[in-house]
């Protein structure tokens, strides 16, 4: 990946806490980005992007927002695109990749980059209840701080 691009369009839903750090979540098709989104928006969190994220980086951050095309839609399987309360854009603060193969005490400092910037990551089994709670604890004590 070329590190001088200065934005970058995931395959991942984003959504942004009731302090304004952005959760970015990552995962093939049909992993449960959406259903997790959905999960924590009941949580409190307001979508800023379903399946595909723009990133762009500002100077050592990133922000993310959502394509045009798709702003303000999430897509629940069983029911369809609904259209949802968004943020425009937030700071990135964690990076979730949902995966089945979770390591019992992961390494606290994994990171993803992201056009050169490490993002704090985790991995979350998107199918299980606990999954947004995990998020939520994460982001409380492994994302960025909103600002930096």
């Amino acid at each position: 990946m070329n590190l001088r691009l200065s934005s970058e369009t995931l395959h991942a839903s984003c959504v942004v806490g009731e302090d304004g750090r952005a959760v970015l979540i990552s995962g093939p098709s049909g992993s449960g980005k959406s259903d997790l989104a959905l999960r924590l928006l009941d949580r409190g969190f307001t979508l800023v992007s379903d399946d595909q994220t723009i990133v762009r980086k500002t100077g050592e951050r990133l922000v993310a927002s959502a394509p045009p095309t798709i702003r303000g839609k999430l897509e629940i399987r069983g029911i369809g695109i609904v259209d949802m309360p968004t943020v425009d854009e937030a700071p990135v603060a964690l990076f979730v990749e949902l995966t089945s193969d979770i390591r019992r005490l992961p390494d606290d400092s994994r990171e993803r980059p992201v056009l050169g910037i490490g993002v704090p990551l985790i991995s979350v089994d998107a199918l299980t209840a606990s999954a947004p709670s995990k998020v939520a604890l994460a982001l409380d004590r492994l994302g960025t701080k909103s600002g930096g």
